[in-house]
């Protein structure tokens, strides 16, 4: 029975799309990126999913993330790369955690962490995405200095990596560009990476010459599309999460009848509404009010008037239905419901985030 609110995720989907792209990307390394609770789907649980469908490496953007899967047992190559000021990593090092690194000064606390022992690191160049990564005027230095702490045994420079913007085709080229200028010299200064990953989801499917060695997997492991002119059935994807609910009550009105904050939907006719106990709270957003569609008994409807932070209405006319009867918000869509990208649409937003922000009181269950 489908629980109050329940976010269902299909493990095998999860193993089933690691098989597809890596038989289609053909990179020695599959790098599944499992940050943000693997966005959303459940970090533990997914992360073993991607490793029995043959990713090779994990991610997870911070440290704390990273030693909860090695708490649960994963004891697969783990990589994390975004860390606060002064952080400590004494811990991921013990664990075997390799750790990104934007900066000589991160080099630097990495390499006192390491102590007698020896630090994985993946050095993040700044390709033009303007986040973190070390700039291109800073290169020479933090390669020299990287080498020297190579030299004295404190780490070694396991990977070089970074991030593309996705802004067009020209201008991840152009990143591309940039990041071999940063391999040549990575090269001259005497560094080695056994790892080289600049490409995700996207540009690992479109982009070969940003494969390397390796890619990062995110949103595609999910069954996910990262494009907007082709869906997750045109790259063989299937969507691993379906977001469900129960009807918590039912009312028939008269037409005219208000529904929700502010009355922006009035029954136009007498008409039976449905509530469904999942709202912003739950990750299910307001900006998809009256946009936003589910699905009860096999039929599409579109969210009635606003969406609170624990509920919404849906307007069914004259459709029989009680409460406890399911709704399903979204999942695969070759199934006839609507999907996390609809959802996105409706949201002015994207796919990543319909799911990523699904909440903590949202009951997983995972199933193959």
């Amino acid at each position: 029975m489908t629980a109050f609110r329940e976010a269902l995720v299909d493990l095998g989907a999860v193993t089933a799309n690691i098989r597809t792209l890596r038989a289609r990307i053909g990179t020695h390394h599959l790098l599944a990126v499992v940050k943000a609770d693997a966005y959303g789907h459940g970090a533990v649980p997914v992360a073993r999913a991607a490793l029995e469908g043959g990713a090779d490496w994990l991610g997870t953007a911070d440290i704390t993330e990273a030693l909860a899967l090695r708490s649960a047992g994963i004891d697969a190559p783990l990589l994390c790369w975004l860390h606060e000021e002064g952080a400590d990593f004494s811990a991921a090092v013990r664990e075997g955690i390799d750790l990104g690194a934007s900066s000589a000064a991160q080099l630097d606390a990495v390499a006192r962490a390491a102590g007698t022992s020896r630090a994985a690191v993946h050095l993040k160049l700044d390709t033009g995405l303007s986040r973190n990564g070390v700039a291109e005027a800073d290169w020479a230095a933090v390669f020299d200095h990287a080498r020297r702490l190579e030299e004295a045994g404190s780490l070694s420079i396991r990977g070089i990596f970074s991030h593309l913007s996705n802004a067009s085709a020209e201008d991840d080229r152009a990143a591309v560009a940039v990041f071999r200028r940063g391999l040549a010299l990575a090269e001259n200064a005497g560094l080695r990476p056994d790892l080289v990953h600049l490409a995700a989801t996207a540009a690992a499917i479109d982009l070969p010459d940003a494969r390397f060695n390796t890619v990062r997997i995110g949103i595609g492991m999910y069954g996910l599309s990262p494009f907007d002119d082709r869906s997750s059935a045109d790259l063989g994807l299937v969507p691993a999460m379906t977001l469900m609910g129960r009807i918590a009550a039912v009312r028939r009105l008269p037409a005219g009848s208000g529904v929700s904050y502010s009355y922006t939907y009035r029954t136009q006719r007498e008409s039976t509404l449905a509530l469904v106990p999942l709202g912003y709270a739950d990750g299910v957003p307001r900006q998809a009010s009256g946009a936003g569609h589910v699905v009860i008994a096999g039929s599409r409807f579109p969210v009635a008037g606003r969406i609170a932070m624990d509920q919404f209405v849906v307007d069914v006319g004259d459709l029989d239905v009680a409460v406890g009867d399911d709704v399903i918000l979204f999942g695969d869509p070759v199934s006839g419901v609507p999907s996390a990208t609809e959802w996105a649409e409706a949201a002015g937003t994207i796919n990543y985030e319909i799911v990523t922000r699904i909440g903590a009181r949202v009951e997983r269950r995972y199933v193959r």
